[in-house]
């Protein structure tokens, strides 16, 4: 069985589902425990644990890079000096945390079941931090950012600036990423905060709505939908509709708008798929075509550009944009400090959209 101690205050420490750690009485200092069973009373000797924070940022680095020397990277540490301090807690524990056969590197069996504990301890190292922080009325400390990729080149620019200026103690570290590794990372407790497309309608995830995006039509001279002055869906033809790629929730949110499943029969349109919002208008605006693109992406549109912009017949189509986090997220102050500079930095247009025909993603 393995043991984690997570703190020295008190008569005992609870550690396992059916084990309290007690100090052995009979010798000096608080490194030394014995083991007793809530069930059987049974004593375990010899328990002599030393691991450091450290060595659990270590292991859980490596676990998210599955290399040493990126983790070391990532740790500002030279990987000579991380992959010491693995040693050294396996060897502590008596047990392999890491198959350093395989490559990348996985956690063996027993490591995976560590490397989780690591993680919620370090979470509570983090509670502990943002209540001190909270007493004295700082806000600091590092915030994990995941965003999706059809909102991190048009948001990102509107809110990260003034916040740096506004918030300089917070350190802002962000990563653009799919739906799917956005919420895995959160309940992994890899990144703090995300910021992406909802309703997810995913057990343990909070959403908190940022604001609503209109969905907008971008259609070229070439394509017959350019003369109309509002579209409907059924105008769009799904052979000329140009979508992003597999894996984005933003084609699958248009997929359902336009019920292209049920309009093409050869599936044709889905011979080319674009990895970015940017290549489809480009597709557009010099080939015949159409796509649907977010209100924010929009926003930069030239004089000329903004002539291919058409909207759909109201109540328009939207996106609903959220802040999500893991229930048992930490920095509750630095997510609100967020959230309310990203309101405060998106246009009024956008502030003031209602929700009154959200699409599903």
């Amino acid at each position: 069985m393995i043991y984690f101690i997570i703190s020295t205050m008190g008569t005992g420490i609870i550690i396992h589902r059916h084990w309290t750690l007690v100090p052995d009485v009979r010798l000096q200092g608080i490194r030394v425990w014995r083991g007793k069973s809530d069930q059987t009373g049974e004593i375990c000797d010899g328990l002599s644990l030393h691991m450091t924070f450290i060595q659990l940022e270590y292991i859980v680095a490596v676990d998210t890079y599955r290399h040493f020397a990126t983790a070391a990277n990532h740790c500002f540490v030279t990987q000579p000096t991380l992959s010491m301090q693995v040693q050294k807690l396996e060897d502590e524990l008596g047990v392999k945390i890491f198959d350093r056969s395989k490559q990348p590197v996985l956690p063996t069996e027993a490591g995976r079941e560590l490397i989780d504990q690591a993680r919620k301890i370090l979470a509570e190292k983090d509670v502990i931090q943002e209540i001190v922080h909270a007493k004295k009325g700082l806000l600091k400390g590092e915030l994990r950012i995941g965003i999706i990729p059809t909102l991190a080149p048009y948001l990102l620019p509107l809110f990260v600036q003034g916040f740096t200026a506004k918030y300089p103690q917070i350190k802002l570290v962000v990563s653009e990423m799919t739906t799917e590794d956005l919420v895995l990372r959160l309940r992994e407790g890899r990144i703090d905060v995300g910021i992406l497309v909802t309703p997810l309608q995913e057990n343990g995830i909070r959403e908190h709505v940022l604001f609503y995006e209109e969905l907008l039509v971008y259609v070229s001279r070439k394509n017959a939908a350019y003369k109309k002055t509002y579209m409907l869906a059924q105008d769009i033809d799904p052979d000329k509709l140009w979508l992003l790629e597999e894996g984005h929730c933003f084609r699958s949110q248009i997929v359902r708008l336009c019920e292209l499943r049920k309009a093409s029969k050869e599936g044709s349109h889905f011979d080319y798929e674009a990895g970015s919002l940017e290549t489809l208008r480009r597709m557009v605006e010099l080939n015949d075509g159409i796509t649907i693109l977010p209100e924010l992406a929009a926003m930069d549109l030239t004089k000329k550009q903004s002539q291919l912009i058409r909207h759909f017949k109201r109540p328009a189509p939207m996106r609903e944009v959220s802040l999500v986090v893991h229930r048992d997220f930490v920095k509750q102050r630095l997510v609100q400090a967020l959230r309310e500079e990203i309101i405060k930095a998106v246009p009024e247009k956008v502030r003031q959209n209602k929700n009154l025909h959200v699409v599903p993603i």
